[in-house]
C-alpha cells in the first residue's frame, strides 16, 4: 500500500462511528495462507482412550493454522484416533481455498454462507453430504476462522459468543433442514429473551466454573486395580461425577462398575458408556443389568445412527437415561434424535459437526426441546473446545447448570499454549482471546505425523 493511500484510510476511518471502526479492523485483516497438519499422540501405547470398540486409540488431529497480513494467527483442529487423519488434512487442504485471499470481515459478516460453501461444494458434498471425513475438515477449517476472529476482537470465543446480538448469531446459523424443529424466528426469540440475567450468571460462573465429570478413571483398557486406585484418587481430588467404559463381558462390567461404586459411594454420580457396542436388543438387556449401578446415563448403547433404535431403549428402559451424541455427524441428526424423544442427554461434540456455526444450531434445539446438553470431551483439545460452548450455552440459551456437566480427560493438555483449568471438579472460564486451542510449536513438532520424532524413533 503506498503512503497517500494510508493516509486516506486513516482519514476515512477517523470518522467512522465504533461500530464501524471494529468492522474496517476486522476488513483489514487478510487470511493469506492455510497450514494443515497431521498431529498425533501414541496414546495406545498405555490404553489411554481405550473403549469396548476403539480399543488402541492415537489421540490425534488435523490441525488448521490459518495466517494473516496482521501477524494475527488462527488455530482449530478436528479431533482423529490415528489412521485417516491423513484423509481430513487432505480435505482440510482442499477447503481452505474458500479462506484463502478472503478478509475477516467478508467471512463473519455472513458465517451461514462461508460455513454452507464449505460443506457445499458441489464435487466435495457428494463424499458427505454433512458429515465424515468432509465433515470433520470443515469443522477444523471453521474453528480456526473462530480462533482468529476471537483473537481479533481481543475476547474468549465464549464472550465473544455471549456478547453477540441475537439477530448476529442468527446469521451465523444454518436452519436448512431443521426449520421444522426450530425456525430462526423462534431461535431469535428464545436467544433475546434468556439474555436476561446474563450478569448473575457469569459472575456465578467466574466464582465457581462449570460442573465437570471424569473420565480417566475408567478406560477400558485399565485393570479392575488401576480403576479403584484412580477413582479413589478422583474422589480425593474433589472429582463427583464419574463415567466407566462398558461393553465388555457382562460379570465383568458389572463387577468394574461396584468396584468404582465401591470407592465413590452411591450419592455421587456413575455414568457408562458402552460406545456403540451392542445391537438394539442387547443394548436393552446390558442397560437393564447396568441399571443395579443406579448410572445416571447410559451413553452410546448403540449405533448413533439409529434414531429408532435409540428411542426404543429409552421407551423400555425408562429408568436409565440415554445419552448420545459424539458421533452424531449433523444438525439434522440430533434434530430427529430430539424429535423423536430418543435421547434424554445430547453430547455435542466441538468437531464432529461443523464447528461452532452447526453447534449453535444444536444448542438452540436443545433448548427448545428441554434437553440437557453435556459436551463429549477428551480427545486432544476438545475440553479446551467445548468449555467455551457450555459457558456460552449457560449464559446465553440454557440459562441453567441442572443436569450439566461437561466430560473431562486428564490427558495431553500440557501441549495447549492455554489449557483447561480444573478446580473441584469444574471447568474454569478462559481468560485469553480466542478458541483456547493453539498446540505448542515443540509439539506441533515432535508429534507430527510421519516424520516427528514421536513417531520416527519408532520405525
Amino acid at each position: 500500500m503506498q503512503i497517500h493511500q494510508i493516509e486516506v484510510l486513516k482519514v476515512n476511518i477517523g470518522t467512522l462511528k465504533f461500530k464501524d471502526r471494529k468492522a474496517a479492523k476486522l476488513n483489514d485483516i487478510l487470511i493469506t495462507a492455510v497450514r494443515v497438519i497431521d498431529l498425533r499422540f501414541p496414546t495406545s501405547r498405555e490404553n489411554i482412550g481405550s473403549d469396548a470398540v476403539n480399543k488402541d486409540p492415537d489421540y490425534s488431529a488435523a490441525y488448521c493454522i490459518i495466517e494473516t497480513n496482521a501477524g494475527l494467527e488462527g488455530h482449530g483442529l478436528s479431533f482423529t484416533l490415528g489412521r485417516g487423519t491423513d484423509l481430513v488434512v487432505q480435505a482440510a487442504e482442499y477447503l481452505s481455498r474458500y479462506a484463502i485471499n478472503r478478509t475477516l470481515a467478508s467471512i463473519t459478516d455472513d458465517f451461514r454462507a462461508f460455513a454452507r460453501q464449505l460443506t457445499d461444494d458441489t464435487q466435495f458434498r457428494w463424499l458427505g453430504p454433512e458429515k465424515g471425513v468432509i465433515q470433520l475438515a470443515a469443522a477444523a477449517l471453521i474453528n480456526a476462522i473462530w480462533d482468529l476472529y476471537a483473537r481479533a476482537e481481543k475476547k474468549p470465543l465464549w464472550q465473544l459468543l455471549s456478547e453477540m446480538e441475537p439477530a448476529q448469531l442468527i446469521k451465523a446459523i444454518d436452519f436448512r433442514y431443521i426449520d421444522d424443529a426450530i425456525s430462526p424466528e423462534e431461535a431469535l426469540d428464545l436467544l433475546t429473551e434468556r439474555r436476561k440475567g446474563q450478569a448473575e450468571r457469569l459472575a456465578l460462573l467466574r466464582e465457581k466454573g462449570y460442573p465437570a465429570y471424569t473420565t480417566s478413571a475408567g478406560w477400558f483398557g485399565y485393570s479392575e486395580e488401576k480403576i479403584r486406585r484412580l477413582s479413589k484418587e478422583a474422589l480425593a481430588d474433589g472429582w463427583t461425577y464419574f463415567k466407566l467404559k462398558v461393553g465388555g463381558d457382562a460379570a465383568d462390567d458389572l463387577r468394574r462398575g461396584h468396584i468404582v461404586r465401591e470407592e465413590i459411594g452411591w450419592t455421587n454420580k456413575l455414568m457408562v458408556d458402552a460406545n456403540q457396542k451392542w445391537g438394539i436388543a442387547e443394548a436393552i438387556s446390558r442397560t437393564r443389568q447396568l441399571a443395579e449401578l443406579k448410572p445416571w446415563w447410559m451413553e452410546e448403547p448403540t449405533n448413533p445412527d439409529d434414531i429408532l433404535g435409540h428411542a426404543r431403549i429409552r421407551r423400555e428402559v425408562p429408568e436409565v437415561r440415554i445419552a448420545t451424541g459424539e458421533h452424531v455427524h449433523n444438525r439434522i441428526m440430533f434434530k430427529q434424535l430430539l424429535q423423536a424423544q430418543a435421547i434424554d442427554v445430547l453430547q455435542l461434540d466441538s468437531c464432529r459437526v461443523a464447528g461452532v456455526n452447526e453447534n449453535l444450531a444444536i444448542i438452540l434445539m436443545a433448548a427448545k426441546f428441554d434437553v440437557p446438553v453435556c459436551p463429549h470431551a477428551g480427545g486432544v483439545g476438545l475440553c479446551e473446545y467445548v468449555q467455551h460452548l457450555s459457558a456460552f450455552d449457560f449464559l446465553s440459551v440454557s440459562t441453567t447448570l441442572k443436569d450439566r456437566v461437561i466430560e473431562f480427560v486428564d490427558h495431553l493438555h500440557e501441549h495447549f499454549v492455554d489449557p483447561v483449568r480444573i478446580k473441584d471438579g469444574h471447568y474454569l472460564l478462559p481468560q485469553q482471546p480466542g478458541y483456547s486451542i493453539e498446540i505448542r510449536k515443540e509439539s506441533l513438532t515432535r508429534f507430527a505425523y510421519p516424520h516427528g520424532e514421536a513417531w520416527s524413533a519408532t520405525k
